[in-house]
């Protein structure tokens, strides 16, 4: 097992930011009138604050589904659960954002929202990456690099695929009211379905199936940037 040191530490705090601001960074570049520096950093920390309350969602889910029946114990591959899991983590980067910025009057045009929730997303993400390389701290630093860069290209794009469907959902209701819950509705089952979906193709495919799984997510990715054209275009009619 590998010697821990106080280099290794920094490397996973390292490994757990710099994926999510990196992305962070990109992300903002499609807002045409950047949100104030003070909201986005809140945002960003108020998402990395949900993940202890999505981990103990999803431990209660778990030990739920066990005194059911409906999932042995130790077995965490079953479909059922991951789909509440990923359920659990969609709606609490929903709802905080919904707290933090979209019922504020920060959010002043359509595009805010994708911003917003892609903001909440990443910094879910960045304290998630953080706790997987914590896990493997005894692995070295190579093995943690080769996480990190999993995380960087999967997990973390993932977050943000999920959380900019969401987003683009809520901004096509942006100059039409009425149809508000409907499309925040149908935001939350298509970013749990795919969430669900990477989640399902990793465990079941295993190594083998990461080129395909992360191929699929860089796609939403091309995706996700023409849907970010499109909410900048739009008007009050």
């Amino acid at each position: 097992m590998a010697q821990i040191t106080p280099l290794t530490i920094a490397g996973v705090i390292l490994g757990g930011f710099l994926p999510a601001l990196l992305w962070l960074w990109f992300w903002l570049k499609e807002d045409p009138h950047p949100e104030p520096r003070r909201t986005l950093v809140m945002s960003f920390l108020l998402g990395m604050a949900a993940v202890p309350v999505a981990l103990l969602l999803e431990y209660v889910l778990y030990r739920t589904l066990a005194k059911l029946g409906a999932v042995r114990a130790g077995e965490f591959s079953n479909l059922f659960l991951l789909f509440g899991w990923a359920f659990i983590e969609e709606g609490m980067k929903l709802l905080t954002a919904w707290w933090a910025d979209l019922k504020r009057s920060v959010y002043d045009e359509p595009v805010d929202a994708m911003i917003y929730l892609i903001t909440v997303a990443l910094g879910f993400s960045a304290l998630e990456n953080m706790l997987f390389l914590t896990n493997g701290l005894g692995d070295g630093a190579l093995q943690n690099l080769v996480t990190a860069n999993l995380r960087f290209f999967g997990a973390t794009l993932l977050h943000t695929v999920t959380a900019g469907a969401m987003g683009a959902a809520i901004a096509f209701s942006f100059f039409h009211k009425e149809h508000r819950w409907k499309n925040i509705l149908g935001g939350v089952i298509l970013a749990t379905g795919l969430h669900w979906a990477f989640n399902a193709l990793i465990m079941k495919s295993g190594p083998s199936g990461l080129l395909q799984t992360f191929s699929a997510v860089w796609a939403l990715v091309i995706v996700l940037i023409f849907i970010f054209e499109k909410v900048k275009k739009l008007r009050a009619s």
